[in-house]
């Protein structure tokens, strides 16, 4: 893992306590997640991704560049 992805990482599970957050850096400029959380349940997939978005604060005008991003809810 990268930094860039580390501290992806830890704002997203700081914002959203219990995720499981899974973060790829492949080549250090295309980053993927994904982001399996209980809180999601129920909400519309454009809410899970502005509350991941929310998370980041203001990565996008710093260091990230674009982010592959999956959500989903754990199953039982």
């Amino acid at each position: 893992m990268s930094q860039l992805s580390d501290s992806l990482t830890a704002a997203i599970q700081k914002a959203l306590p219990g995720a499981h957050v899974q973060v790829e850096d492949p080549d250090g400029a295309h980053l993927s997640a994904v982001v399996e959380y209980a809180g999601f349940k129920g909400l519309p997939k454009l809410a899970q991704h502005r509350m991941v978005y929310a998370a980041l604060g203001n990565a996008f005008e710093t260091t990230l560049h674009a982010l592959q991003l999956t959500t989903k809810t754990p199953t039982p």
